[in-house]
């Protein structure tokens, strides 16, 4: 039984937005396919007639400063990103995010569009690209838009991004300022391919020894991928200590709402855990900023 009838391969985003125009549907853009042709052969997705492989659109596959940000297509592949040196200066989060993702193997063919599509509240490439306050690039018939990552999730599973009538294109990430810096660190459980139980990613920014800006995501801390809003405003301006600290792991408790995962932890163990996860992310990335 095929799994698709017919297979597209677009050389620029003109051609793949006329595909996904004209092309009999369903239709389902491709790049890794490590998840998707998973779901496809074991009947977790709806069948598809075309396929619409973005491995070969420049635009979705370079990673590149332009201006004052980092450009990272949504094709590129994760391992890619983590041995980019522009990504080891500017997004240290996002490089020790990829770097966890599945096993070798995966990471070579794996992108971090595919990563985000999901809309997975725990996705580690999603819950990095959170913390540095990226923007999502959005083609469709109307053309393109850039949506700010905190915005990108609707709800649970769902992204803003038009199934079947738009394409994710890339990531728009800040440069790094002297000052600033980024970590991301998870917790998990062995078990062939290690899987997540929490992860923490943190973007910082120090003034002599006061916060000037902090970002935290945490996933997974609810229902969509979790900005811990409530702990950065208690942090901000503030110096960093432990009392600050504290304060925001209050804050950060009170706003997460931890779910049970049969396969993976409890709602209170991950409740349990995070101060501990927190505190270490948290502390590498002061010092990274100083």
């Amino acid at each position: 039984m095929n799994l698709w009838q017919e297979y597209l391969r677009p050389t620029n985003l003109s051609q793949a937005l006329q595909a996904i125009a004209e092309a009999p549907r369903p239709i389902l853009p491709i790049a890794g396919g490590t998840d998707i042709l998973l779901d496809l052969e074991q009947g977790r997705h709806a069948p598809v007639h075309t396929l619409l492989d973005v491995t070969s659109i420049a635009e979705m596959t370079v990673l590149e400063e332009r201006g004052n940000e980092l450009y990272i297509g949504a094709a590129v592949p994760v391992n890619r990103i983590a041995l980019n040196p522009l990504t080891l200066e500017h997004a240290q989060a996002l490089v020790e995010a990829c770097n966890l993702i599945a096993g070798p193997q995966v990471r070579n063919v794996a992108t971090l569009g595919g990563n985000v599509a999901h809309a997975l509240p725990a996705a580690d490439g999603t819950i990095a690209l959170l913390a540095m306050d990226g923007q999502a690039e959005i083609a469709g018939a109307s053309g393109i838009r850039c949506v700010p990552f905190k915005e990108l999730f609707p709800g649970p599973g769902k992204s803003s991004l038009k199934q079947g009538e738009e394409l994710l294109v890339g990531f728009h990430l800040p440069l790094r300022k002297e000052h600033q810096a980024s970590c991301f660190k998870r917790i998990m459980r062995p078990q062939g391919v290690a899987l997540p139980i929490l992860n923490c990613a943190v973007w910082m920014e120090r003034e002599d020894d006061l916060v000037g800006d902090v970002h935290i995501a945490v996933g997974p801390g609810g229902g969509t991928p979790f900005r811990a809003t409530d702990a950065e405003n208690t942090l901000r301006g503030k110096p960093f200590n432990s009392p600050a600290f504290e304060t925001a792991l209050e804050a950060l408790l009170a706003q997460a709402k931890f779910r049970t995962s049969a396969r993976r932890a409890s709602a209170d163990y991950r409740r349990h855990i995070v101060s501990g996860l927190f505190k270490d992310v948290i502390d590498t990335a002061w010092k990274r900023a100083a």
